[in-house]
């Protein structure tokens, strides 16, 4: 009996990255020696958002959610006996890129590859950053420009490297349906496609290895079957627009390439043993048809609900993906779904309604305008209320939060490390003394030469990679870096996406009665009940706090939300020039006890010591207790999705600063 030809399988990585270059480079190596295939760096917020560790902006983040990266001696550590001339590195750097890739072939050469031979991708799709993650720096346009720049470079000079992956995992995290994500993914690819090609850099000869080396990254939640269809859809989709728009005759440089991390938006802290099984069925969505299959994928881990995933953790991770590979007989056929009519009709009606949204976005001028105007926004954070209510009221049932509640003990979560890793709070202090030493023996005048180089540059419209690359040589530091280019092209602040209409939700009788109750609080204080809604530090995952704000206005608070990544001081001055009544603080990054810590120390300043406020994110029941023991007022995380209850206990919470006696709201 002859044996089965299988298939190659896919790239297996897993995304990780903490505490320091050192500490995560012992973590890659051992993923490698463990058969990982591929490295995915996660970078810290201060290095994805362009400061150093030393920046106040930097207090409580550096190490927390991935590596710190403050210049070329950082870089050197993180691949330390790691080839990069064999090396297949994923890189989720977005506004900060094209210096986190210049540092990458600045260490190569000193390894002694050449850069044609590096191999990988950087998640560079800037766009999505304004609509989910927020790790944006510039306003779009210079973005945009920072994007063609890399892509032109890299397609000359890095001729394996794929310069962006357009991002379509942030935005179903962000509550995009399928068809959301297929129109507004694929709307950024015709932004970026368009200015590459207006920017002139590349010929028109040329422009079929610009569309080949596009790639995408991915999402695929629970439902595998209308996941495997939204990947074929991405294939037909792709396959046209690449060919129609752009005239690309090759089918290799049509082909749809793209990575995957599978959804970390239906991963549950309430029973987290059960998000094992989840990862496990949203793999096959990306895995189960051959033509639509992953070329790469990382899969989270069962705990990244509750925190920082362990060694071990990860490592589950990495088995979920060999077993799949190499003891199921997945690789052994073709693709399974091929006639399939169930399969053939689900993949029209996805390409019919994201072609349908595609339009809409061209008639906005497009994604960076759509984007610019709000459209898109307030379009994910409608889907994503929906999505919410629909949790809250148990029409879409998630095992162990909102049905089957009944639980054992877990024993996972168990033990001294109540099942995930903590950052030693040392990381950030010991950075900082790296950082200072670095500076101290790099060559000044090499490094002010260099950025003023990098400042020219920037002004005059050339590409910035070479700049950059010799920035990165001279021992410039990634503040350093990002401040040249914000002194140019500015800084900007997104649309919130807040602004949509109240949905059914909101005129039913419990919200009636909470909104009954609020505007009676109002009236005995004398005026309306205010909402301060505050993301302090560099997390710029905002989703939770949109729906409260959406939530607080919809039962009859005023809201007072201007967004992501604000200072503690701005925080306070809100309070106290819009007279709030609570403010509610959202931490998704770890940093939570740092921000409370300033928050409070503010808010004494401003002579608001008194005002309650609460917090939620992903917060340890180790951590609540200790925020509740220095003034917090209530703990939240993402387990909490009575969004009703939550207003009441807002509600009584100002009650009880007035002293006034608690309501209950049937």
């Amino acid at each position: 009996m002859s044996t089965p030809k299988r298939d190659k399988p896919w790239l297996m990585r897993t995304y990780s990255g903490h505490s320091s270059a050192k500490a995560s480079n012992e973590l890659y190596r051992t993923n490698l020696s463990k058969g990982q295939t591929g490295l995915s760096v996660a970078f810290d917020l201060p290095t994805q958002t362009g400061y150093d560790a030393d920046h106040p902006l930097a207090r409580g983040e550096v190490g927390k959610v991935g590596v710190p990266i403050c210049n070329i001696g950082d870089m050197e550590a993180l691949f330390d006996q790691i080839p990069l001339g064999q090396m297949n590195t994923s890189m989720t750097i977005n506004a900060t890129a094209a210096w986190l890739l210049s540092l990458y072939v600045a260490v190569a050469e000193r390894q002694g590859a050449a850069p044609a031979q590096l191999q990988g991708t950087t998640q560079n799709d800037i766009l999505k950053e304004y609509l989910s993650r927020g790790t944006y720096i510039f306003p779009p346009q210079p973005s945009v420009r920072l994007i063609t720049d890399i892509i032109a470079y890299t397609v000359k000079n890095i001729p394996k490297w794929n310069p962006t992956n357009i991002c379509s995992y942030h935005l179903q995290e962000a509550g995009a349906t399928p068809t959301q994500e297929l129109a507004y993914a694929l709307s950024t690819s015709i932004a970026i496609l368009d200015a590459v090609r207006d920017s002139g850099q590349i010929g028109a000869e040329g422009f079929e290895q610009v569309v080949g080396r596009i790639s995408f990254f991915v999402n695929a939640g629970i439902r595998f079957i209308e996941e495997t269809c939204k990947m074929r859809a991405f294939g037909e989709m792709w396959d046209k627009l690449t060919q129609e728009r752009y005239g690309v005759q090759s089918e290799d440089m049509r082909r749809f390439r793209y990575g995957v991390q599978v959804n970390s938006l239906g991963l549950t802290e309430a029973q987290p043993e059960n998000n094992v099984q989840r990862i496990v069925l949203e793999m096959l969505g990306i895995t189960l048809s051959k033509k639509a299959r992953a070329r790469a994928l990382q899969l989270p881990a069962w705990n990244e609900a509750l925190g920082l995933p362990r060694p071990w953790d990860q490592q589950w991770a990495l088995r979920m993906q060999q077993v799949l590979a190499f003891e199921t007989d997945l690789l052994e056929y073709g693709d399974i779904f091929d006639g399939s009519p169930v399969i053939a009709a689900k993949v029209k009606a996805l390409v019919d309604g994201a072609t349908e949204e595609m339009a809409r976005v061209q008639e906005q001028g497009g994604m960076v305008q759509a984007i610019e105007s709000g459209y898109v926004k307030r379009q994910l954070v409608t889907s994503h209320t929906e999505r919410m209510r629909a949790i809250e009221h148990g029409n879409l049932k998630i095992v162990g939060l909102n049905c089957y509640k009944e639980t054992e003990e877990s024993p996972l979560t168990g033990g001294v490390d109540s099942g995930i890793m903590k950052v030693d709070p040392r990381a950030e202090r010991e950075q900082i003394e790296r950082l200072n030493a670095f500076r101290a023996q790099r060559n000044s005048t090499e490094v002010k030469a260099a950025l003023a180089n990098l400042a020219e540059t920037a002004r005059g419209g050339a590409n910035i990679m070479p700049a950059s690359i010799l920035c990165a040589h001279a021992g410039v530091t990634t503040g350093e870096w990002s401040q040249t280019l914000r002194d140019i092209f500015g800084e900007y602040r997104a649309p919130t996406g807040i602004d949509i209409p109240a949905n059914d939700d909101s005129r039913g009788a419990q919200a009636t009665a909470i909104r009954a109750q609020v505007a009676k609080t109002g009236e005995e204080l004398g005026r309306p009940l205010r909402l301060l809604i505050g993301k302090p530090g560099l997390d710029g995952h905002s989703n939770g706090a949109e729906q409260i704000a959406v939530k607080g206005r919809d039962v009859g608070f005023e809201i007072v939300y201007e967004g992501i990544r604000l200072t503690p001081e701005q925080i306070a001055k809100a309070a106290l020039e819009e007279g709030v009544h609570l403010i509610g603080l959202s931490v998704l990054s770890g940093s939570h006890v740092e921000m409370v810590e300033d928050v409070f120390g503010r808010l004494d300043q401003a002579g608001l010591k008194g005002l309650p406020v609460v917090i939620g994110g992903i917060i340890p029941e180790s951590d609540a207790k200790l925020l509740k023991e220095r003034g917090i007022s209530a703990v939240y995380t993402p387990k909490d999705i009575d969004m009703n209850g939550i207003m009441v206990d807002i509600l009584n919470l100002i009650r009880k600063a007035h002293d006034l006696q608690p309501v209950t709201v049937a």
